[in-house]
């Protein structure tokens, strides 16, 4: 049997001075978005705790701004928009922390096997023109912009592009011409 989902839109009330005070009308939005919050975010990471984690960070990021939140047309919006910003950071530096430990793994490396690739690839670019080779190196090995390895190669950004493309065609096919 297919569940029902409601979805709950926040609608900011106008509240005349009662005193009541600022901290109450966060605890009513509070109520209204964090257990639909928790579901998506549960949804998204596949860890309760995790979900728990964001939530709280986002909660405690909107509180920190919640007098102009609090006017905004979609606070709700804005209140996913910065767990999701949230979990975004925290995935991508848990990629990072992956990719720094894969670094540090040694690898087992066949030598001879690297040697004959660094011959291959010697060859290839010996076999480029000079500008064709000055450009590849400079945007691929070097990372230079296209606009910054034409003012050193004194020639313009597209010819810099043109001439990568040219040398990153050639090098394809005398490296897939390779053992």
């Amino acid at each position: 049997m297919p569940q029902v989902v409601q979805a709950i839109q926040f609608q900011p009330a106008v509240v005349e001075d009662t005193g009541v005070g600022f901290a109450e009308r966060f605890e009513d939005f509070f109520e209204l978005e964090h257990e639909r919050l928790l579901r998506a975010l549960y949804v998204i990471t596949g860890n309760r705790s995790e979900a728990e984690d964001l939530m709280q960070d986002a909660f405690v990021k909107v509180l920190e701004r919640w007098d102009s939140i609090q006017l905004m047309d979609d606070p709700t919006g804005y209140l996913y928009r910065t767990a999701m910003n949230a979990f975004r950071t925290r995935y991508r530096r848990g990629v990072m922390a992956l990719r720094r430990i894969a670094l540090l793994e040694p690898k087992q490396r066949d030598l001879f096997s690297d040697i004959e690739i660094q011959d291959d690839v010697r060859r290839a670019l010996s076999a480029l023109t000079p500008r064709q080779r000055a450009a590849i190196v400079l945007t691929v090995l070097l990372g230079y912009s296209a606009e910054d390895a034409s003012q050193i190669m004194a020639i313009r950004s597209s010819t810099v592009r043109a001439l990568a493309t040219q040398a990153r065609e050639r090098l394809r096919s005398a490296l897939e011409g390779t053992p």
